[in-house]
């Protein structure tokens, strides 16, 4: 199988991943889990930021047919968790820190962009669990901004970090005949050996 179509056909069952976990977590209630992003941590981990931007795309697309137009204004937020791990992993591939420091900046990165959105779509409410904290904070005299991004920031926080050890675990345990990077060019020394 060339790498082309390997990248289609794994970027298509990351898709449907994101799909699956995001819709049964969301389904079961499960507190500070998300995991709607793991198949686009994973796609941008192996193959790169464009890869993995286009899956967190046609994710947000997908679920925004299948489970409610309200999904599709938040592509933003999937596809910029494709471009950070794509490029935070591009030197030294997907190790450890590059997975956990991926994950903190996804956790705050994500719900900033996110609050924009439901601020500006939605009034800040989602029709998520957080939007009882959003209320509070509201109510208490918080800004909207703050009352929309603080209830976020934890759960993801977590989840983003969680999402991108996960997926550091998964890649670090594949097979390298499975996954051909593009080789790293070395520097040819002009002393004869």
């Amino acid at each position: 199988m060339n790498q082309k179509t390997l990248v289609i056909t794994l970027g298509a069952l990351a898709i449907a991943i994101n799909v699956i976990a995001g819709t049964v977590v969301s389904n079961l209630k499960i507190p500070f889990l998300f995991l709607d992003t793991v198949g686009t941590i994973f796609i941008a981990a192996v193959f790169g930021p464009l890869w993995g931007a286009l899956v967190g795309l046609l994710t947000n697309l997908v679920l925004g047919v299948t489970s409610g137009y309200t999904a599709i204004p938040f592509a933003l937020v999937n596809v910029i968790v494709g471009l950070v791990v794509g490029y935070a992993s591009r030197k030294k591939g997907f190790t450890f820190s590059s997975a956990l420091v991926s994950g903190i900046i996804l956790g705050i990165l994500c719900p900033a962009v996110g609050s924009v959105i439901a601020i500006g779509l939605f009034g800040g409410l989602t029709g998520g669990v957080q939007d009882v904290a959003v209320l509070w904070l509201k109510q208490a005299g918080t800004s909207l901004f703050a009352a929309a991004f603080l209830p976020r920031l934890g759960e993801n926080l977590i989840d983003k970090i969680l999402s991108a050890l996960l997926v550091y675990y998964v890649v670090k345990n594949l097979p390298h005949s499975l996954i051909k990077r593009p080789a790293l060019k070395k520097k040819v020394s002009s002393r004869a050996a």
